[in-house]
């Protein structure tokens, strides 16, 4: 009789952990599916908006493979599994990351290509050719990506959009103050009739100054910046130096409540540390 209650207990285990299995992997596979998704849509959006050409399914494998080899890296280093499910776990915002490094390049290009461009079609306007006709000659002689704007615009004028709602896509499409002021210039002289030239070589003139102010305050600040680094760096360097020198003593801190306790209150004031020097050097012109 015992022997059969152990059986019937054996059997109900071993179904009670396949249907765990059976759950775990239909959730991971669902899991999957919607990350694939959601990746897939959002590389695709910043890859147009970046104006490059890329397949979003080979990156979105290129990018699971990399973090697959990050995580088995990182466990085969610490023998922790925790420690690889937390470099997996970075590693799915590091294409947001990278894209967003790259709209901002993409826009500092843009901001310091503005005023030669608006002085270029200012100099087409004063040989007496129209705003639309001024921006198709200047979009031929631009580098990208302003050129790659500029192109669009025309590319949508031909489809029928009207000049006005050209230069406000283009505002949203590049949403800086700038790019705004000079389409808001543009309208307003085409609307008004008034003298295009002078209104571009002012427009110009004005970015040109802004520009240069913002290259001075970034140079100004690039040491606080560097500071922010380092005081938010040093400490983890330091634990790192510690560790190795003495290890039975720092094992603490990763052991008992004390030292998570202490580890957290370091990561809080490291964050709070870092973002109010960010905020202190972050000058709007």
């Amino acid at each position: 009789m015992s022997a059969t209650l152990i059986a019937v207990f054996s059997l109900a285990i071993a179904g009670a952990v396949a249907l765990l299995v059976w759950a775990g992997a239909d959730l991971g596979s669902r899991v999957l599916a919607a990350w694939r998704t959601r990746f897939t849509r959002d590389t695709h959006v910043g890859l147009r908006e970046l104006f490059l050409s890329a397949d979003p399914a080979r990156l979105y494998a290129l990018n699971l493979g990399f973090m697959i080899l990050a995580a088995a890296a990182m466990w085969v280093a610490t023998r922790s599994l925790v420690a690889a499910f937390l470099v997996a776990a970075l590693l799915t915002a590091a294409p947001r990351l990278i894209f967003g490094w790259l709209r901002r390049r993409r826009i500092q290009r843009i901001e310091a290509q503005l005023p030669d461009a608006l002085q270029m079609v200012a100099g087409a306007a004063r040989a007496g050719l129209s705003l639309a006709s001024a921006l198709r000659q200047t979009s031929v002689e631009l580098a990208p990506p302003l050129s790659q704007e500029f192109h669009l615009l025309q590319h949508e004028q031909r489809l029928g959009v009207s000049l006005d709602d050209a230069l406000e896509n283009l505002s949203h499409r590049v949403p800086i103050a700038p790019v705004k002021l000079t389409v808001s210039a543009m309208r307003i002289a085409s609307e008004t009739g008034g003298g295009l030239a002078e209104t571009l070589e002012r427009t110009a003139a004005t970015l040109r100054a802004q520009h240069a102010m913002e290259l001075k305050i970034r140079a100004l600040t690039a040491q606080g910046k560097l500071q922010a680094w380092v005081v938010g760096l040093l400490p983890l360097f330091l634990l790192w130096v510690l560790t190795r020198m003495e290890p039975d003593a720092m094992a603490l801190l990763w052991t008992t409540r004390m030292g998570w306790g202490v580890l957290a209150a370091v990561a809080i004031m490291e964050f709070f540390g870092v973002l109010l020097i960010r905020r202190i050097v972050a000058i709007d012109v």
